[in-house]
């Protein structure tokens, strides 16, 4: 929460496990929970976690790198946008 400006409900990381010394991979953890609002509507009795949201889990991942390669800090005068993705599936 220090470095990322996502806030609940769309604050899709919980935890930075690593970042390569390249700054070039990371591993990232969601505790993922049955009471998360969007499990109310997909779907009920089988929960399952929008790819939507996955690939923006993946993106705030991204950014955790980029502020990596700029010294780990959030610059205020900096922000991030997720602006496409290709051949996702």
């Amino acid at each position: 929460m220090r470095i990322l400006p996502h806030r609940f409900p769309f604050l899709l990381i919980d935890r930075v496990l690593e970042i390569s010394d390249d700054h070039t991979t990371c591993k990232v953890l969601k505790n993922v929970t049955a009471n998360e609002p969007q499990f109310t509507g997909h779907f009920p009795e089988y929960p399952v976690m929008p790819g939507v949201l996955i690939i923006e889990a993946m993106a705030q991942a991204c950014a955790m790198l980029a502020f990596a390669r700029m010294g780990g800090e959030r610059d205020p005068e900096k922000l991030f946008y997720f602006a496409s993705i290709d051949n996702a599936r």
